[in-house]
Formats: structure tokens, sequence, C-alpha cells
């Protein structure tokens, strides 16, 4: 049987993390057979450094962070006997969401967004391993939001795109077209920046304005 430890290491040597792992049912959508599902995301800090100095990068062809995560958890896939899954390339598309929540490691946060207990709103998914053996799992952690009481993810969004209401996309991709919007352009989404979490991930400003070129070109 394969230990969860040696795995979590077999992983960080490839900038990753273990984000989430649980033990799917038939209700899941995991591949048939899989006894174990890990949920694959940076580990900070210092993820960014590996990507960027991949041949993915550096050919300068389009979805050069996919293609990466394509090759670097395929090869992990491969190294034990599991099934590499990713949250791209569809559809249809893999519900890494629903797995997130499934792992017992993510929740919704006030604000509507994933939060997670050590990336914060920050929580990122590259892909998932499913594996046709049962792994120990470590306990799991309390949610994040349980213990905050300013709850600074509800009022940092200078629009107020995100709370009870839903997410006001058209507001969010309005104001990020504005000069003061490039604050959250360069630097990343202001309300998942406020979360007290997020600041101790140790994610890269420039990591967050690749992901904000991509959600807003």
């Amino acid at each position: 049987m394969q230990r969860y430890g040696d795995l979590q290491t077999l992983v960080r040597a490839e900038a990753l993390d273990i984000l989430g792992a649980f033990h799917p049912d038939d209700t899941d959508g995991a591949p048939a057979g899989t006894q174990t599902l890990l949920l694959l995301g940076p580990h900070e800090p210092g993820f960014w450094a590996a990507p960027q100095a991949s041949p993915e990068f550096a050919d300068r062809l389009p979805d050069a962070l996919d293609r990466w995560s394509t090759r670097v958890v395929t090869s992990l896939a491969d190294q034990i006997n599991a099934t590499a899954l990713f949250p791209f390339g569809g559809p249809p598309y893999q519900p890494f969401i629903a797995w997130a929540r499934r792992s017992g490691r993510a929740w919704p946060s006030p604000a509507g967004l994933l939060v997670h207990d050590h990336c914060g709103l920050m929580v990122s998914y590259r892909g998932a391993l499913a594996l046709p053996e049962r792994v120990n799992l470590p306990a799991l952690p309390p949610c994040p939001c349980d213990g905050c009481k300013a709850r600074p993810c509800l009022s940092a969004c200078p629009v107020g795109a995100l709370g009870g209401a839903g997410y006001d996309v058209a507001a969010c991709h309005g104001y990020l077209d504005t000069t003061p919007g490039q604050d959250c352009m360069s630097r990343g989404c202001a309300a998942r920046r406020a979360c007290p979490v997020s600041q101790s991930y140790g994610r890269l400003e420039a990591q967050s304005a690749f992901h904000m070129r991509s959600f807003h070109p």
C-alpha cells in the first residue's frame, strides 16, 4: 500500500502539493475502480518558478500552464499506476469543485468563492490522480472561515461583486477595464488577497497576474 506521506513527497518534488484527497463512491464521478483521489495544486512558496522555467513557457505557444500541468501530472500518474485527470480540456469537464468540497479541505466562503484550509481564497487545482488502491488519509482540518470574525473577503472588492447576492461577473469585468482595476489585474483579485489564509500562502503576484490575464484578456 502506498503511504500518503510518500505520495506527498513525490508530488512536492514537482512543485505541486496534495490539496485534498478522498475515497470516492459511485456518485462522485471518478473513473471506475478509483479507490483514492488526490487533488493537486501549487506548492507554495516557490511554485511559479517551475512552470516559468519549463519548455511549455519557453515556446510561447498558448495554454502554457495547462500544457505544463498535463506533462507533470501525467508523469506522476505513470510513476504510481494512477490515472491523471484535469480541470481543463473539456467539455465535458471533470467535477473539480465538487471534488474539492468532497475532500473536506475546501468550502464555500462568505464571499462565495472556494476557500481552502491552507491556500485560502488562492486555491487552484492543476490536476488530480485517481489511484486504484485505498490510501490512508490524514485527519481533516476545520474550515478557516469558522474562526474568521472580520471576514475581509466580503468588503475587499471595490465594486461589491462578491457576497450574498452571488458573483456579479459584469461588474467585476467592468472594473478590471478601469485604471483602479489594474491593481487587481497586476496583483490578483482584492477579495482573494484579503483572506488571512491567502496572505500566508506565499503565492507570487506574477502568478496572480497571469491568471487574471486569462480571466480578463
